[in-house]
């Protein structure tokens, strides 16, 4: 038997002063209990019990041994019971990492919320762009733009989708016109956000029609941020997936052009490494983000284009 289990029956017979109370007591057989107790002794190479058919008692080495045991199992139900408390009430940090942008604009203005439910919980960002094909040592949760991890060992749950979508200040299309057809995109300026799949060729549809433009940039950058900026400016024409510019172009500070054509969809997903015992912090972070997008109906929002 293991150390744990004769422990656990010592501490039994101890405190019932019986053999067969502790066997009965831990669903034991009688020669079970024997057995057990006297491989206890044997590993321990002391007698810790004497007894007669009458009544049973402890050795000074029993005595000694039981005030240790009941110590260890205290201590073991303790760890017990914080590591349950932490699964309803998560403490500790919680790493995430994700886009400046994402961050920025989705992540943050989220916290106060997340931190209302979740006290003990901290959170710390890594901005990134860039996405490995395997989670980084220390973070918790990855948001990516992407819909298939190369790492098997991880686990993607779709956050959202959205549209990627080209839009220009109204200064800028006062100045220049609006392109007409795709192939017009060549007369104009163009923001190029240079992390993209294929950044510099264009895969346009508008129902069965299929179209690709090579383009050129005036501007491009590995930070979604600064082409914002760049766009709101009026220097060119952006293309950048609709949760980062939902909200200029609500406000008219951005213009959609050729919104009649769609460019491949991005979508937004949560990683995490795959574990049986998925931390709780994981967890409620994961399902927190879930219930919010849904009840803000981000995923509507980022397949609206507003004109």
């Amino acid at each position: 038997m293991d150390k744990l289990t004769q422990i656990e029956f010592f501490i039994q017979v101890a405190e019932l002063g019986s053999l067969s109370k502790a066997a009965e007591q831990l669903g034991m057989s009688s020669a079970a209990a024997s057995r057990c107790l006297n491989a206890l002794e044997d590993r321990l190479c002391a007698r810790l019990v004497e007894r007669t058919t009458r009544r049973l008692w402890l050795t000074d080495a029993g005595r000694e041994y039981h005030r240790r045991c009941v110590a260890v199992l205290a201590e073991l139900s303790e760890a017990d019971a914080a590591v349950n408390e932490a699964s309803v009430n998560p403490g500790g940090t919680l790493r995430v990492t994700a886009s400046v942008s994402f961050a920025s604009i989705y992540i943050a203005p989220a916290l106060p919320e997340f931190h209302q439910r979740y006290p003990n919980l901290n959170v710390q960002i890594v901005a990134a762009n860039r996405y490995p094909d395997f989670i980084e040592a220390g973070i918790d949760v990855a948001i990516r733009t992407r819909e298939h991890e190369a790492d098997s060992s991880i686990t993607v749950r779709k956050l959202a989708q959205t549209r990627r979508v080209l839009a220009a200040s109204p200064g800028y299309l006062a100045r220049r016109g609006a392109p007409a057809t795709p192939d017009a995109l060549v007369e104009h300026d163009l923001l190029v956000y240079n992390l993209a799949n294929d950044p510099y060729v264009l895969h346009f549809r508008r129902g069965a029609k299929r179209q690709s433009v090579a383009i050129k940039s005036v501007l491009d950058a590995n930070e979604g941020q600064v082409i914002r900026a760049a766009a709101l400016a009026g220097l060119g024409i952006l293309i950048q997936p609709l949760y980062i510019i939902h909200g200029d172009i609500v406000g008219g500070k951005l213009v959609p052009v050729l919104a009649d054509w769609r460019l491949p969809e991005l979508t937004v997903n949560l990683a995490y490494q795959s574990r049986r015992h998925q931390p709780a912090k994981i967890r409620v972070f994961t399902e927190f983000l879930i219930e919010r997008f849904e009840r803000l109906g981000f995923a509507r929002k980022w397949n609206d284009v507003v004109q």
